[in-house]
């Protein structure tokens, strides 16, 4: 009970227009002021949560997706999908479902991969002939592909708060993403497969000439990857070296990158993790609020007490995550539940590699979660469409990621079998 309210406060906080980063801090602030007195290790709290090696990574992945964006690769990504899927019922849909898998393993994030791919791929697919409705649904239940397929900058900040392996998390990720993409042009074959080329199109680039033009991009996917699971390097050094194979394709390669471009890039990787890197130092605030009151404690003791199993458990964990999926962001989800449940899911056995993909399913959820989420807001500035419209072409996509939720809980072995195979314990 005490958990729900300070997260009541929290959410009230944040609707009176206070930023994140503040209402973190002030929060913690005022309630051990009021029960403690004060907070005589705040300066600790802060540093000693910031002092973290892995987080290195965060604003590297980042800068990797700017330079890859800016790059405009995207271009030959779909066109190679598109070659591949031309001749397949739905193709143009299945294409789209193609380029933002392979995308979403080169940026990591939902956002960009649905801005990107879709400003390409919804005037191709309406002129085929798919539906708006279609056509708008497939761009923002495929970008959510972006934090579920390696790299995922909410999986690494994760491990960070779990101490779990970044590696492993990753590895993890794989066979759930590709299972949901699949799920996804499945659902696109059965519902589009009208959509056909107009009669005046001209021929397109032969297969061979699609996948030389696709090559060096999907070769970033495979060096970052590759190399965490092959102990080349750390995933703090593959995103390092990510983004430096990252600016050789874009510069010298493709020759789509300017200075201003690479410029723009750091500039905005930089705000993002400026502002990811302070919520992080009040959530760690927050979550010593949290254990001077006992609340992962309390959670615990009332798990025992409910005699919830651990799928009952995690049923409710999936509600809770995408009820505040609908007004806060993923990064700060993570940071604010995890120090409360953690002892809860070690009580029931949950395997943490397990929760993390389980949790990023859910966060893919709220990201497309109407009546306004950000992949919806990415739609809508492409298109001009109504919000409304847009929303009501985002239903089938939740309720296959929920379908999809549903069976990784049922079956943990979907997310675990690879991990293990990679010499994963858990």
């Amino acid at each position: 009970m005490t958990f729900l309210i300070l997260m009541a406060v929290l959410i009230g906080l944040l609707y009176l227009g206070l930023p994140m980063f503040a209402a973190l801090f002030l929060l913690p602030l005022a309630v051990l002021l009021w029960t403690e007195g004060g907070i005589p290790a705040l300066g600790e709290i802060v540093t000693g949560n910031l002092n973290g090696y892995l987080l290195v990574s965060i604003p590297l992945f980042m800068l990797m997706a700017h330079i890859m964006v800016r790059g405009r690769v995207v271009n030959d990504l779909y066109g190679a999908a598109f070659a591949m899927m031309r001749g397949v019922r739905g193709g143009v849909g299945i294409a789209t479902v193609i380029a933002c898998t392979i995308f979403a393993a080169i940026s990591g994030s939902s956002v960009a991969t649905a801005l990107t791919v879709g400003k390409i791929a919804i005037p191709q697919m309406l002129r085929y002939g798919m539906s708006r409705r279609g056509a708008f649904g497939v761009v923002a239940g495929g970008g959510t592909l972006g934090i579920l397929i390696p790299p995922s900058a909410p999986m690494v900040l994760y491990a960070f708060v779990t101490e779990t392996s970044v590696g492993y998390l990753f590895i993890a990720g794989i066979i759930p993403g590709l299972l949901m993409a699949l799920i996804f042009a499945a659902y696109v074959w059965a519902t589009e497969g009208h959509a056909a080329a107009p009669a005046d199109e001209p021929p397109p680039a032969s297969l061979g000439t699609a996948l030389r033009g696709a090559g060096w991009s999907m070769t970033l996917p495979i060096f970052v990857l590759g190399g965490i699971y092959f102990g080349i390097f750390t995933a703090t050094e593959a995103a390092g070296t990510g983004t430096l194979w990252a600016l050789v394709i874009a510069a010298l390669i493709y020759r789509s990158l300017s200075w201003r471009d690479v410029w723009d890039g750091v500039q905005e990787a930089t705000r993002t993790s400026a502002m990811l890197l302070m919520i992080i130092a009040g959530a760690a605030v927050y979550g010593y609020m949290l254990t001077k009151l006992r609340v992962p404690q309390e959670l615990a003791a009332l798990v025992a007490e409910m005699g919830l199993s651990k799928t009952g458990f995690l049923i409710a964990m999936m509600v809770l995550l995408f009820v505040l999926g609908l007004v806060l962001e993923s990064f700060s989800i993570i940071l604010l539940t995890m120090p409360a449940i953690l002892p809860a899911m070690a009580a029931l056995g949950i395997d943490k590699v397990w929760y993390g993909v389980l949790l990023t399913l859910s966060l893919e959820m709220a990201l497309i979660s109407p009546p306004v989420a950000m992949n919806l807001v990415v739609i809508k500035a492409i298109t001009g469409a109504p919000l409304s419209e847009v929303n009501r072409s985002i239903i089938p996509y939740m309720l296959m990621l929920a379908a999809g939720t549903a069976l990784m809980i049922a079956f943990p072995e979907i997310v675990l079998w690879l991990p293990r195979q990679m010499g994963y314990a858990g």
